[in-house]
């Protein structure tokens, strides 16, 4: 009996992912960094130009996501995932020495490569190296990482501006604390092992044994996980993978359509808004930008606390009811945060009043919607469908983030925060409706049971025209 596996198995999930934790750092240290970098005697940014380096991230993400699983099938989860840890030094360094807004720019879509890349790859390496048991613990505390590097940004950022703040390039160093993890991630690879399935799938047969032999508590049973996986693969090589000719049937065409449609609603709600532009919107309300920096903490630690949350009551609670729960709960935040700024725009209770309505707001998000979202697209479509409808619904979730980082700074500009924000609204809206009217109900079914259900016409939202 390996008394260390439970052990081998925590250190692991740890190394890997920090993939997820350097994922939350890039996108988070940009909310504290774009104030100093946008002044005449930095970058000198253009509202335009302010919403691409921020958003450029996420446009790299979108392609890094689409090539990422393809990828590592060729060449292994743990050799992509050292190469993705070199990607993110490489383009953090890039940013925080970038002489211009376009030098600029174009590193941060390169560093999206690696997050897109590493959206994929860490969930589907933990989900490899782990028991049954344990694969949802494992699988979500990639996410929990993720709003953890948020957070360690949003502290960061806060330490260096309040304490250096009068240095006008200070943002370098925020975007340069990035390199630390990346670093610990690349060092961290070396000495865990490579995912069983991957090496059963190219034949290395003893390597495979070697892996599971340091994370199975009873390393007897072994080989018939291997002879359990080679069952697999060959089920799986029998099963005709979906292509985009099969978008022609009605019911592939609808379960797409979902998938395409969960993963824009979760970003026109508007969560990048905050975590990207917190800073930018707290200033705006009447913090001082240091103060700002300070407050923004808090939206990180409630980031935190509702995903753990979310993550913990999700099997109790009905899928649909608890997304639709989310969306009622950010518009109406969102619906607050108009409120105040057009009404109490002279009032000193104005900043606190908007802290406490995005922090509402992150917590319905964190908590109730986002990761529904992700296990909802983990598990409507079928294994021959999942390829195609993963890849292409990641695609639009990721195009969607860029877009809502990309406007926000122009529409803030032009048109102000009431208004703005109203916008946003009216998106929570239109995400009400497609919950309600297209968001299916998982819970408590087994896989097939899903895909049949959506085959023949009998889940909510689903018609029976296509049985």
């Amino acid at each position: 009996m390996n008394r260390n596996a439970g052990r081998n198995l925590n250190h692991i999930a740890f190394i890997s992912t920090l993939g997820g934790l350097l994922f939350g750092v890039d996108t988070g240290v940009i909310n504290g960094a774009i104030g100093y970098m946008a002044t005449p005697a930095e970058l000198n940014l253009s509202p335009n130009n302010e919403g691409l380096v921020t958003s450029g991230i996420t446009l790299g993400a979108a392609f890094g996501a689409v090539f990422a699983g393809h990828l590592s099938d060729r060449i292994g989860r743990k050799r992509l995932l050292k190469y993705l840890a070199l990607l993110f030094f490489i383009c953090t360094l890039a940013c925080s020495l970038a002489p211009n807004a376009l030098f600029m720019i174009i590193s941060r879509v390169l560093l999206g490569l690696a997050v897109g890349g590493a959206s994929v790859i860490v969930p589907t390496y933990l989900s490899e190296i782990s028991t049954p048991e344990i694969r949802g613990r494992l699988v979500t505390q990639n996410e929990l990482m993720i709003v953890t590097g948020q957070l360690l940004a949003f502290i960061v950022n806060a330490i260096l501006g309040n304490w250096f703040g009068h240095i006008s390039n200070i943002w370098r160093y925020m975007i340069g604390f990035g390199m630390i993890p990346a670093v610990a991630l690349f060092f961290g690879m070396m000495v865990v092992p490579e995912s069983p399935r991957w090496l059963v799938m190219v034949n290395q047969l003893d390597n495979a044994f070697d892996s599971l032999r340091k994370i199975r508590s009873h390393p007897e049973t072994c080989n018939e996980e291997i002879t359990q996986i080679q069952d697999t693969l060959n089920q799986e090589s029998e099963i005709k993978q979906a292509t985009f000719k099969d978008l022609s049937t009605p019911w592939i065409r609808r379960l797409v359509f979902i998938g395409i449609g969960l993963g824009v609603m979760q970003q026109f709600i508007g969560i990048n808004i905050m975590m990207y532009y917190g800073t930018t919107i707290l200033t705006n309300s009447g913090f001082a930008h240091n103060a700002a920096l300070i407050a923004n903490i808090g939206n990180g630690l409630v980031s935190v606390i509702a995903t753990f949350i979310g993550m913990s009551i999700m099997n109790r609670v009905n899928r649909r009811s608890m997304l639709i729960a989310g969306i009622i709960g950010t518009t109406t935040s969102l619906i607050l945060i108009v409120g105040v700024s057009a009404f109490l725009s002279q009032s000193p209770l104005l900043p606190i009043l908007v802290v406490l309505c995005t922090m509402m707001f992150l917590g319905f998000f964190q908590g109730f919607i986002s990761p529904l979202v992700w296990l909802l697209l983990s598990e409507i479509f079928p294994q021959n469908l999942r390829g195609l409808g993963m890849g292409v619904s990641t695609f639009f979730l990721w195009f969607a983030n860029f877009l809502v980082g990309y406007f926000f700074p122009i529409l803030l500009s032009a048109v102000g925060m009431t208004w703005t924000f109203l916008i946003f609204v009216f998106f929570n809206i239109l995400s009400f409706i497609f919950a309600y009217k297209y968001a299916p109900e998982t819970r408590g079914k087994s896989l097939e049971l899903i895909q049949m259900e959506f085959k023949y016409g009998d889940t909510t939202g689903i018609n029976p025209e296509d049985k």
